[in-house]
């Protein structure tokens, strides 16, 4: 991911500095607040400390995980998917269904005052079927009506928003179009809504130019890490796209009805792989 002046939030150190940021949480409660559409600011946010210790960050499919806990004791997940995830939505389930053992395990609840649990995903490419970029999904019935409001999976898929700067009113569209643009746009650029404090906050932590030295090599090695992760991430892809070709093709040979010219053109390959399978059959 190339960074000019501005690191981008949907980065690890992004992600980290101004949604994970403990010092001043502005930033992420504005964003929650925006993301379940409420109109109630949230006062102050309460970091969960290892309530997901084996969840927590998994670099190597460029997932990062936040939980937090708002003054009313609403519980939320916040989590960013950079690479194709397309079954991404049992992921959400089972963060969901994790935090929500946990607070059932630990005795804090009782059946008609549990807490409200908000899943949310940030989603670099799209996976869902529907036409928005924001979607909130409760349990409903058949009918589309609401059974229960306890559990919310919200997904913001950033591949489907496309709205320019001077269509952008909403802080829900603020925050999605300062999550795709803030790091391709020149400071002589800036919305007139990058001045809001909530969004300037999040953003001086992501200019480069007033990172201190400690905070510019943290910043290269977490970039190093993850040039790394995305490395080995995009070989296992290459490994399992041939080894789905390689079936395929021994699957096209067994049936003898096609040439290798034919088979190669079906799958996408060389001839001279083709001939390589066959003779390993």
């Amino acid at each position: 991911m190339n960074t000019g002046v501005y690191i981008p939030i949907i980065s690890d150190y992004g992600f980290k500095a101004t949604f994970g940021n403990e010092s001043d949480s502005l930033f992420l409660r504005t964003a929650l607040q925006a993301l379940i559409k409420s109109d109630t600011p949230i006062r102050e946010v309460y970091f969960d400390k290892n309530a997901f210790d084996a969840l927590t960050i998994d670099s190597r499919s460029g997932i990062f995980d936040l939980s937090c806990t708002d003054e009313n004791g609403t519980q939320f997940i916040v989590e960013m998917q950079l690479g194709l995830a397309p079954h991404f939505v049992q992921r959400m389930k089972f963060y969901a269904l994790h935090k929500f053992n946990t607070v059932v395990e630990r005795g804090e609840f009782d059946y008609a005052n549990l807490p409200k649990l908000y899943m949310i995903a940030f989603l670099h490419k799209k996976i869902l079927p529907t036409a928005y970029f924001h979607t909130v999904a409760n349990l409903r019935s058949e009918t589309g009506e609401i059974i229960d409001t306890q559990m919310t999976f919200i997904t913001v898929e950033l591949a489907k928003f496309n709205k320019q700067v001077a269509q952008v009113e909403t802080d829900l569209e603020k925050l999605v179009y300062t999550m795709k643009t803030l790091h391709t746009t020149e400071p002589t650029q800036y919305p007139a809504f990058w001045d809001e404090e909530w969004l300037k906050r999040a953003i001086n932590e992501l200019d480069t130019r007033k990172m201190t030295p400690e905070e510019r090599a943290y910043f290269a090695r977490v970039t190093a890490a993850n040039a790394e992760a995305v490395k080995a991430e995009k070989q296992k892809i290459r490994e399992a796209v041939e080894q789905k070709e390689v079936d395929t093709i021994k699957n096209l040979l067994s049936l003898n009805m096609l040439t290798v010219s034919q088979i190669a053109n079906t799958v996408g390959v060389s001839e001279d792989f083709v001939h390589t399978i066959s003779q390993e059959k």
